[in-house]
């Protein structure tokens, strides 16, 4: 299959297959040094700026469940934003149960706190988070993904396709059919980041970038899949974003002494 990712490395219709084997053997590594990274920078990640409050529900990754995203809630918490687990168990697709709750959560969210919520997913939950902002589209102040394969077209371009498969007859209906995942890469009509990495080893980066528009971008940072919700580029990020107002979005712009944790990102 091919992609429509255009910058300097892909073209349009050049093959894309699955990540590098290499990439895929330093996932552990890699999340291991960004963690221990982490927590140096803590105290100057904390120190970003105010929170101002509102709900932020945050989606597990493919296999995954909440404790994959505990260390990213403390960090949002910490900030001063009201960051939930999706309370679903272990993520193994778009279920009718994990369907059904997610779009309560985000309607019971945003009426108890009076505020649209933002959606942060990892992975398949970046897929899913997507998909509930066309949904729900009143309801969602921003989306932003994880390595989220949003332009994935082939299951060879994943290393969790196969294991994905076996609870295909699991999915909703309506997700069933069709693509591995559910795909639609026409920029959401809320405003979206999509944070990826060149050296993912569990899914093709070339399937992560969005189509750019006037409110959607692209962000990457070096690193691995696994260590992408706990990675301090990927954190910095994700607290301005956060932090802009609502109705006020502008592109990321890196503070200059970190401008290197930035490679130039690719265009959808």
């Amino acid at each position: 299959m091919s992609t429509s990712v255009i910058d300097g490395d892909v073209r349009a219709g050049e093959p894309v297959g699955a990540p590098a084997l290499v990439d895929l053997l330093l996932e552990l590594p890699r999340a291991a040094v960004d963690f221990q990274r982490s927590l140096l920078l803590a105290p100057w990640l904390g120190a970003v700026g105010d929170g101002d409050g509102h709900p932020v529900l945050v989606l597990p990754g493919f296999l995954a469940d909440d404790l994959s995203t505990l260390p990213l809630r403390r960090f949002l918490r910490r900030l001063g934003y009201r960051a939930f687990a999706w309370r679903l168990g272990r993520n193994i697709g778009p279920t009718p149960d994990v369907v059904a709750g997610l779009r309560t959560s985000i309607d019971r969210l945003a009426e108890v706190h009076g505020r649209n919520v933002t959606l942060i997913g990892w992975s398949l939950g970046g897929v899913m988070a997507r998909e509930l902002a066309r949904v729900q589209p009143d309801r969602v102040r921003q989306v932003i993904s994880l390595g989220s394969p949003i332009g994935m077209r082939d299951p060879g371009q994943s290393r969790a396709s196969r294991r994905y498969e076996r609870y295909r007859d699991r999915h909703h209906d309506h997700y069933r059919l069709g693509d591995p995942y559910l795909l639609d890469r026409r920029p959401l009509p809320v405003p979206s980041t999509a944070i990826y990495t060149r050296t993912d080893g569990i899914v093709a980066w070339q399937t992560c970038p969005q189509v750019v528009d006037d409110h959607s971008e692209n962000i990457e940072v070096t690193g691995g899949h696994i260590g992408l919700g706990h990675h301090p580029a990927a954190l910095l990020a994700i607290a301005d974003r956060l932090a802009q107002s609502e109705g006020a979005w502008r592109p990321f712009r890196p503070p200059t002494s970190v401008r290197h944790w930035y490679p130039k990102p690719a265009h959808g």
